[in-house]
């Protein structure tokens, strides 16, 4: 496993890769629970511990194509991704990349289109345990009364995030 450290607009960013696949993107210096492969809650400290910091192929890749979202140009991400999680979470995530640039759901939104209508909190707990941020949208996910809500890196990134993608979406 490999990591590598990126400055961006939003701060410090820790990039994870693993046999060439993405495992997380993370605020560096916000400390947050994952999961495993088994689906156990872990810290992000013990994940990476033994983790070399190396700028590999493909951290490279994706660095390039984060700077590319940052400046406007990308939409899009096309970098392999390998999040650890849940059956449940991973047809979360997989629907968060649905999303278009720019635009927003709700947690409602999210459990309907995954086939569990009444699961808007359980939608909330794996956008919480969203390993790979940015790329696996969370911050595109919004209340059912169109406000702000639940982002792990804050709601000022979230905002941040979100008003970057408005003034270069269209």
């Amino acid at each position: 496993m490999y990591q590598y450290f990126m400055d961006s607009p939003i701060g410090r960013l820790r990039l994870v890769e693993k046999d060439g696949f993405i495992k997380e993107i993370s605020q560096a210096d916000v400390p947050a629970a994952r999961l495993n492969s088994e689906g156990k809650i872990i810290k992000t400290a013990e994940t990476f511990a033994s983790a070399v910091t190396k700028k590999t192929e493909a951290l490279a890749e994706t660095e390039r194509q984060l700077r590319e979202y940052f400046a406007g140009v990308r939409k899009v991400f096309d970098v392999l991704l390998k999040p650890d999680g849940t059956a449940f979470f991973q047809s979360v995530w997989k629907a968060l990349q649905d999303i278009p640039y720019g635009e927003t759901r709700t947690y409602g939104d999210i459990a309907k289109v995954v086939g569990k209508p009444k699961a808007a909190r359980a939608v909330g707990m794996a956008n919480h345990h969203n390993p790979i941020m940015i790329i696996i949208p969370c911050h595109r996910v919004i209340g059912a009364n169109g406000q702000l809500v639940g982002y792990a890196g804050g709601l000022d990134v979230k905002r941040r995030l979100l008003d970057l993608e408005m003034s270069h979406a269209g």
